[in-house]
């Protein structure tokens, strides 16, 4: 099924979060509600900063795995303009 997405978030702080989720406004609210991860506990509020296109789990997993080797500055632009599979 082709319903998970990678988003990156823009913490408080103004560094970047990346992440995986098939309920993207569920999701960014568990984050903003400090239940989400634990390196964004604390760096609220979030702000959804660029999202995938829909995808299956394991191509999402490894998309996340690829945007978070990457440098800050490059992660957005990446993430919204690859198409990963």
């Amino acid at each position: 099924m082709n319903n998970w997405q990678v988003y990156l978030l823009k913490c408080a702080d103004l560094s970047l979060y990346c992440g995986i989720t098939n309920d993207l406004m569920a999701r960014i609210d568990t984050h903003n509600a400090g239940k989400g991860a634990k390196y964004t506990k604390g760096r609220g509020p979030v702000e959804l900063a660029a999202k995938s296109r829909k995808m299956t789990k394991s191509q999402a997993l490894k998309c996340e795995m690829y945007i978070k080797k990457l440098p800050a500055r490059k992660k957005i632009s990446t993430l919204t303009t690859q198409n990963f599979f």
